[in-house]
This record gives structure tokens, C-alpha cells and sequence, in this order.
């Protein structure tokens, strides 16, 4: 018993620190934001870390692998667990919002948004997947330009053979050395964590409901119902009854990292840390995760799938039929698996929303509010859904025995 609370410890303590920084908002209000710094400060020092963690954990997986055909299958079985789930959690979202119809007898007042600039979806993907110069590859507005770099490196470096294995350990040393970064920053996290909420807390407190009150009222329930039951249902196909213990036993500490940053690369630290200890491959986990924290998003789906439901609610839509609902489907997997990826993809897809469905463009401000309302447990099931991802695709590539194998690698 002594052993397995020892095991716990940590993440309990941030689930605490959590608990005690929304007391603490709730009781001072705004005053609590006199601490906001102490938040904001473990929020920075996350951010710093995550770039050069991508950029050696990515490139220094795949320089490592044995053949660039282990980098197709692992690339390939992820895609098909990042769209497989993003369609489950879109469905689940559907016949919760076609039993509680969140729009029903809502009255919000239409604005007309301010002028957003276009772009075309040529220079869109232009700037997704490139930049123009390679100092904006350290910015984190830049993730997938960065995370095809370091793929690029990595290639490069195997094919490059023996004159590159000089390269390929340093690639390996620079991932270790940022992974225990990573441990040292983690120990400021209990503070860090309370200080954020109690300061979200006393700013916003009533105020993050609002109009939207039975929207908020369903989402949340629902996205812990789905974090409960389908990440349960993922980590049994993934490693049988060892695979969901193990699951919930390294879990706690990304998603209350996630759920106080509201930032999947933000809890990519954690994540990558929390994939290590359940045993995933290297290769495997650094290749799935920040990949994952990028275009893998299943809370997003389920947000993406309320906002239309709570949409046709205000204008008195009827949300019920086959081609209503495949469309939907299709627009969540857009948003929370290609969109995700897209600098402004959020906001792409609440237009592509209202342009599909032929609503009015001043309906754009009221999904917009969903999308900050339901950030939280959003982001939460987003980050919680790339680590059992990665044991699912583990499963796939390594067979049913992947745990066994990985509890006699952590014992030596």
C-alpha cells in the first residue's frame, strides 16, 4: 500500500496544488492574481524547454532507428489511431449533444466580428509546413515546420551512416539532457500549477459561463466521461488489464499540467516523461508525441462537435439527420486533426462550421466564446490522447507482449 501511494505521490500533490489554487481564487477573487507570476513563470520556463526537446527528441528517434521502413509503419499506425479516435470522440460528442441539445432556449445577442484577414489555402499550407527563414523555427507558432526539420535532420543523419554517428550521439545526448530538464522544472510544478488557477480563478471566476452555462454544464461531464471510459477502453486494447493501471498510474501528472497550461506543447514535457515510464520505445514516443501535441486532438473534436450542436440550438435548427451529421463528423476530424496543425487552424475551422451549414458570419463570435469556455478539459483529453495513442501504436508495432518487454528494460 506504502509503495503504491508512493507511486501516486506526485500527481496527487499536483491534483492538490489545482484544488487549493481555485479555493484560493474562489475566496480572494481578484486579488488572487497578486500570485499570477509564479504561474506564469512555470508556463515560460515549459515553453522554453519545448523547442529544443522536440527538435533532439525527434531527430535523435529517428537518426537511431534501424530502417527508415520502422519510421513508414510507425508513421502510418499513428494516423490511423489519430483519425480512428478523433471519429469515436466525434460521435460520442454527437449523441450526447442530440440527447441534451446545449443551443436549446439559449438567447445570445448576434455581433457582427471584427474584419479578419484571408489567406488562401495554398499560402496556408505554405506557412504550416515551412519557413521562410530558419530562426523562425524556434518559435512555437511554428511546430510543424519545426517537427519536419527535425524529421529531416534525423533521416539525413542515418542515411548519412558512419560519418553521421558522431552526429547521432549528440542528437542522443542533447534528447537526454532536455529530458532531465524536464524532471528538474517538474518539481516547480505544484506551485506553478496552484498559482495559475488561482489567479484564472479570481479573474474570471462566474464569468468563464455565462450564456453559455448548459454548453459548459455538458462538455464538461461528457470530456471526462470520454477521458474515463474511452482512455480506459484504449489503454485495455493496448496492454490488456497492466496496460490500463500502468495508464492511470503515469497519467495524472500531464493532464494536470495540461489542463492548468491549456497548451498541448506546453504538456509535452510531461507527456514524453509520463510515455517513458509506461514503457513506450524511444522511437516510438518521440516520433508519436510531439506529432500528437500538434495534429492529434480529440478534445478538439469533441468541442468541434458542440459548437455545431450548440450553433443550430441559437438559430433554431433542427440537428438530427444522416447528412447533418456525417458533415459534422467530417468537419470535427478537420478541426482537431488537420486544422490543429494550421497557425490559426481554430479559427479556420469555426468558419468552416458556419460556411458549410450557411450560418451568418456574426455567429462566428458566439463558437469562438465555446472554444474559451471548454479550453480546459479540451486541452486535457487532447494531450492524455497522445500518450495512449502512443501505447496503442506500440502494441501495433511491437505485439500483445510490448509490456512484459518493457518492464524488464525498466528493471535493468
Amino acid at each position: 500500500m506504502k509503495e503504491k501511494f508512493k507511486s501516486y505521490r506526485f500527481p496527487l500533490i499536483l491534483l492538490g496544488s489545482i484544488l487549493l489554487g481555485t479555493i484560493i481564487g474562489l475566496v480572494f477573487g481578484e486579488q488572487a492574481m497578486i500570485i499570477q507570476p509564479l504561474g506564469d513563470l512555470f508556463i515560460n520556463l515549459l515553453f522554453m524547454i519545448v523547442i529544443p526537446l522536440v527538435f533532439f527528441t525527434i531527430s535523435s528517434a529517428i537518426a537511431g532507428m534501424d530502417s527508415m521502413k520502422r519510421l513508414g509503419k510507425i508513421m502510418g499506425t499513428m494516423m490511423t489511431v489519430f483519425v480512428v479516435t478523433g471519429i469515436i470522440s466525434s460521435v460520442f460528442m454527437l449523441v450526447a449533444s442530440v440527447i441534451f441539445q446545449p443551443g436549446s432556449g439559449v438567447d445570445i445577442a448576434l455581433e457582427t466580428p471584427e474584419e479578419v484577414e484571408e489567406t488562401t489555402l495554398s499560402e496556408q499550407l505554405v506557412n504550416t509546413f515551412t519557413v521562410p527563414d530558419f530562426v523562425d523555427l524556434f518559435s512555437r507558432d511554428n511546430m510543424l515546420a519545426l517537427i519536419i526539420f527535425s524529421v529531416l535532420v534525423g533521416v539525413a543523419t542515418g542515411l548519412t551512416g558512419e560519418k553521421g554517428k558522431a552526429f547521432s550521439r549528440f542528437l542522443t545526448s542533447g534528447s537526454e539532457v532536455f529530458m532531465k530538464i524536464i524532471q528538474v522544472v517538474m518539481y516547480y510544478a505544484p506551485i506553478g500549477l496552484g498559482a495559475y488557477f488561482a489567479a484564472l480563478v479570481g479573474e474570471f471566476g462566474a464569468d468563464l459561463i455565462g450564456d453559455y452555462a448548459k454548453a459548459v454544464m455538458m462538455y464538461y461531464p461528457v470530456s471526462v466521461l470520454y477521458f474515463l471510459i474511452g482512455f480506459t477502453l484504449y489503454a485495455f486494447l493496448a496492454g490488456g488489464k497492466t496496460g490500463v493501471s500502468r495508464f492511470w498510474k503515469n497519467i495524472l501528472s500531464p493532464a494536470a499540467t495540461s489542463l492548468g497550461t491549456g497548451s498541448s506543447v506546453a504538456a509535452l514535457p510531461a507527456n514524453l516523461q509520463a510515455a517513458e515510464k509506461l514503457g513506450v520505445p524511444k522511437d516510438i514516443r518521440e516520433t508519436v508525441m510531439p506529432l500528437g501535441a500538434t495534429i492529434h486532438m480529440d478534445g478538439s473534436c469533441l468541442s468541434a462537435m458542440l459548437k455545431i450542436a450548440f450553433i443550430f440550438g441559437v438559430f433554431n435548427q433542427d440537428f438530427m439527420g444522416m447528412d447533418t451529421f456525417l458533415t459534422a463528423i467530417g468537419i470535427c476530424l478537420l478541426s482537431g486533426i488537420v486544422m490543429s496543425g494550421i497557425p490559426g487552424g481554430g479559427f479556420m475551422g469555426e468558419m468552416m462550421i458556419i460556411t458549410l451549414y450557411g450560418f451568418p458570419i456574426e455567429a462566428l463570435p458566439i463558437i469562438t466564446a465555446i472554444g474559451v469556455v471548454v479550453d480546459p478539459p479540451a486541452t486535457m483529453v487532447n494531450v492524455t490522447g497522445d500518450t495512449v495513442s502512443s501505447m496503442l501504436v506500440t502494441r501495433r508495432l511491437e505485439g500483445k507482449e510490448w509490456m512484459d518487454k518493457a518492464e524488464e528494460s525498466l528493471a535493468e
